[in-house]
């Protein structure tokens, strides 16, 4: 099982650490026995899974039941999972949640969205002894539309603020953060200046490694595509054909065969 010292080892000798959101059993079997690093189960899944237009509306009994899926398929990988939106308000709040993405959900760690604004949160999880991925730049949870998904740190004083941020939470002790939606110049920068693992999406090659929504990998169409996306495959096409292929089939009567019956 993926450690969290494996992933600084990494970091120290320049190998890049690969991660993958996650949010069923088969999807992460096929991910974890290709040797992914990290699973990240991403309250994404509102978007991807429900048709949500936003991250808001995934709650914690989502969080807990599809990082419950991912874990009991996970033999190598670390299994992240991520607070959802309005799961950590307080600091007795965020720990309380925490603990159960760990204990009911099996995860190896959690992961919350900003820096100063929740340091208090930060703080109590990591003193409950429970590992905190971090996530600055663009905070999916902030994007109240689909239109609220844009660039962050662009200009001098938002590119000071994500620097802070970064260093805030590299002081307290996360052992990696996502960086989304930066100018790559900028996430170089927080890459050279923290000693935790730096994920970016979005946020150019100079990261210590790069997370990817699986669906958009796959090139299964959710309602936004953003620009920093390699599809590596087009399942919805596959898919469509095979389903089109079984339509007809069943209509020309040429599925079941008598191979697929019993007598």
């Amino acid at each position: 099982m993926k450690k969290i010292k494996d992933l600084a080892a990494q970091k120290k000798r320049h190998e890049k650490v690969t991660v993958l959101t996650a949010y069923d059993y088969p999807t992460a079997r096929i991910l974890d026995d290709a040797g992914i690093d990290i699973l990240l189960v991403g309250d994404s899944l509102g978007m991807v899974l429900r048709g949500e237009e936003t991250t808001r509306g995934v709650t914690m009994d989502h969080m807990v039941y599809h990082t419950q899926a991912v874990t009991r398929a996970v033999k190598n990988a670390l299994v992240v999972a991520d607070m959802p939106y309005r799961a950590y308000r307080t600091p007795a709040e965020a720990v309380k949640n925490a603990k159960r993405l760990i204990k009911e959900g099996g995860a190896g760690a959690v992961k919350l969205e900003g820096g100063k604004r929740i340091e208090k949160q930060v703080a109590a999880i990591l003193k409950a002894k429970i590992p905190v991925m971090g996530h600055i730049g663009m905070t999916p949870q902030s994007a109240a539309t689909a239109k609220d998904f844009k660039v962050q740190g662009r200009t001098v004083r938002e590119a000071d603020l994500i620097l802070k941020d970064a260093e805030i939470l590299d002081g307290l002790g996360v052992f990696a953060m996502v960086l989304e939606c930066v100018p790559a110049d900028l996430a170089q920068m927080v890459t050279v200046k923290t000693k935790a693992v730096t994920i970016g999406i979005g946020a150019g090659p100079e990261t210590d490694g790069q997370v990817l929504v699986i669906n958009d990998m796959l090139g299964i169409r959710s309602s936004v595509k953003p620009r920093f996306v390699r599809e590596y495959t087009h399942l919805e096409t596959e898919i469509h054909e095979a389903a089109r292929e079984f339509i007809d089939d069943v209509r020309s009567l040429h599925f079941p065969a008598a191979e697929e019956s019993f007598t």
